[in-house]
């Protein structure tokens, strides 16, 4: 009789997809079971966003060009920029939770175990994306509710979430990288603080060209202004130029080095 036949080895893709989906399901059950940051974190956009229209909205749009615009039309031009701060507030979390597991030893642990090493990156990753993503819907919906309405067609919107999804992958690497550099919960969060505070200083809120002079090179050259235009032209229909380019090519940079720098920390020896 002929020897059975061993069971056929995973390859290493299927592994690959398998433990990344296993570390994906904890953090989400991380992230489901600690409601009160995720809450916090949603809460500030929708609260900048109800500030900027009800309170500063008319004194804002009166710098728009001179003139005094219609409140509906301060709401379609701000959304956008929110949109993209959401983003941004949702990475200090992906950030906390990393540090945290590097300083209680379970990334260490996970070193040491039989599954495929990118796999604890990409569960961080993939699952702070899905939470961007989560967290944009539900601002968006908000924003609907006090009079936002946009005249994009389905390819544009598809682009736009697209556009979403691909910022929140390229500032997620960064944010993982800050977490495994951080020596603790609360230093991460003081490093990824950036993230939330860029939006605050682009175009998100009034034009670059309504800006003091001296201060236009720092709204314009940075990753946010273009995404936020980009993002603006496909929801509204404005000009999109040059900025989704440079929005492709900001986030393709930012997602590298992210990489670079979350692995070389991984790869590290345990603290």
């Amino acid at each position: 009789m002929s020897a059975p036949l061993a069971p056929a080895r995973p390859s290493r893709i299927s592994s690959a997809v398998r433990d990344s989906s296993t570390m994906l399901r904890r953090n989400l059950l991380h992230a489901r079971r600690y409601p009160s940051m995720t809450l916090n974190l949603l809460l500030t956009p929708v609260m900048m966003l109800l500030l900027f229209v009800y309170v500063f909205g008319d004194v804002m749009s009166s710098g728009m060009g001179g003139g005094h615009a219609d409140r509906s039309e301060y709401i379609a031009y701000v959304v956008p920029g929110i949109l993209l701060m959401t983003i941004g507030g949702t990475l200090v979390g992906t950030a906390v939770s990393v540090a945290n597991d590097m300083n209680e030893g379970i990334t260490a642990r996970f070193r040491t175990m039989a599954i495929h090493r990118g796999s604890v990156l990409f569960g961080h990753v993939v699952g702070s994306v899905l939470q961007a993503i989560i967290s944009v819907v539900l601002v968006g919906a908000v924003a609907v509710a006090i009079g936002f309405r946009s005249d994009a067609g389905v390819l544009e919107w598809i682009a736009a979430f697209g556009l979403l999804a691909l910022v929140a992958l390229a500032f997620t690497w960064i944010a993982v990288g800050m977490g495994m550099s951080s020596p603790n919960a609360e230093a991460a969060s003081n490093n990824a603080m950036p993230l939330i505070l860029l939006p605050l200083i682009s175009s998100a809120f009034v034009p670059v060209d309504a800006m003091p002079g001296w201060f236009q090179p720092i709204a314009e050259y940075q990753p946010f202004t273009p995404a936020i235009e980009t993002l603006r032209g496909l929801l509204l229909g404005t000009e999109i130029g040059d900025n989704w380019w440079i929005t492709v090519v900001w986030c393709l940079g930012l997602a590298a080095l992210g990489y670079r720098w979350s692995k070389t920390r991984f790869d590290r020896d345990p603290k």
